[in-house]
């Protein structure tokens, strides 16, 4: 279905022009090498400042990374009988031929670089965006796939997009490249509208930004098959990890002939995927059914409003109860 066939009608004020222009595009996300931080162990560097006549990169990234794929090589490091090396998913890759020199590789395991592995203390690979830490070798590669400095992947749900960036980046982007509506303000009241609502597919969805104190929301709006029943969902994403999107919470509602429904929750972090938010039920789902009743008329088109708010939940300092801190 075209996405030009889900109309979302706003009565929010949206961001102007001067606002748009106070966003900022990210740091480049290049891969971090030693000169990120210190890096211990036998021979170690320390402050950045290897030994005379070898740079950190040289002695540290570069006798460690992968000719073929350029990761970081981790047990078992093979290596052909001229000692190049490479990492046991490329060996395959390069069907068992040196990628330098084309000679057989054979099963040679290079223990030497693997004993000097465990040797190692390194920078995280985010150490540029942020990451103070320094690991050992073996327990980088577990922090680098929880680190909180790594970049987010794209919110936007109507394509495989692959975009990452920090926060800043993200909002241009969904901006100036998706054509996102942005909007300023802790609540919202949207109409969607749908000429044949009995043309349910999974490609039918709308997405808006919120900036809420200080923060950035992403409200989805959807239809797709729940089994054999087509059903609408909506639901809030944070712009942000899982423990900053836990300080708040938000409502939505739908409703209309002295009837509605509501949904309270809490929103989830970018970090979970657009799908498997929608795949856990976590928001309001509305039955076909229940839309049209909602829509009036001959029940021929959608036009549902759905509104909410978003609230954060600070603690008393007294009691350790969380009250609701509503926007203005």
């Amino acid at each position: 279905m075209e996405s030009d066939s889900l109309e979302c009608v706003s009565s929010s004020d949206g961001m102007d022009d001067d606002d748009a222009a106070t966003i900022h595009l990210p740091l480049a996300f290049t891969k971090a090498h030693a000169g990120c931080g210190n890096v211990g162990g036998n021979g170690s560097i320390a402050n950045g400042v290897a030994p005379s006549g070898i740079s950190p990169v040289t002695s540290v990234h570069e006798l460690l990374e992968c000719p073929v794929c350029t990761n970081s090589m981790y047990p078992p490091i093979h290596q052909c009988r001229n000692g190049h090396t490479l990492c046991s998913t490329c060996k395959t890759r390069v069907h068992n031929r040196c990628p330098t020199c084309r000679q057989e590789l054979g099963d040679i395991r290079c223990l030497a670089l693997e004993k000097v592995a465990e040797s190692l203390e390194l920078p995280c690979k985010y150490c540029s965006l942020g990451c103070p830490e320094i690991f050992p070798y073996y327990s980088k590669l577990k922090h680098e796939a929880q680190c909180n400095f790594r970049p987010y992947n794209c919110p936007y749900a109507g394509s495989e997009c692959s975009v990452m960036g920090d926060i800043p980046f993200l909002v241009a982007h969904l901006r100036d490249d998706h054509k996102v509506d942005m909007h300023t303000g802790c609540t919202f009241n949207h109409r969607y509208v749908k000429s044949n609502p009995r043309d349910v597919e999974n490609a039918t969805w709308m997405l808006t930004v919120f900036n809420c104190f200080g923060q950035y929301f992403c409200l989805h709006f959807e239809a797709f098959q729940l089994g054999m029943a087509p059903v609408y969902m909506a639901f809030l994403r944070f712009m942000g990890d899982e423990n900053e999107a836990r300080n708040y919470s938000y409502s939505i509602e739908v409703g209309g002939y002295s009837r509605k429904l509501t949904w309270e929750g809490t929103p989830r972090s970018i970090r979970d995927s657009h799908r498997k938010v929608r795949d856990s039920h976590d928001g309001l789902i509305i039955q076909r059914n229940m839309a049209l009743f909602f829509s009036g008329g001959d029940r021929k088109e959608l036009k549902l409003r759905v509104t909410g708010r978003i609230w954060k939940e600070p603690l008393t300092s007294d009691s350790g109860v969380c009250t609701p801190n509503l926007c203005n």
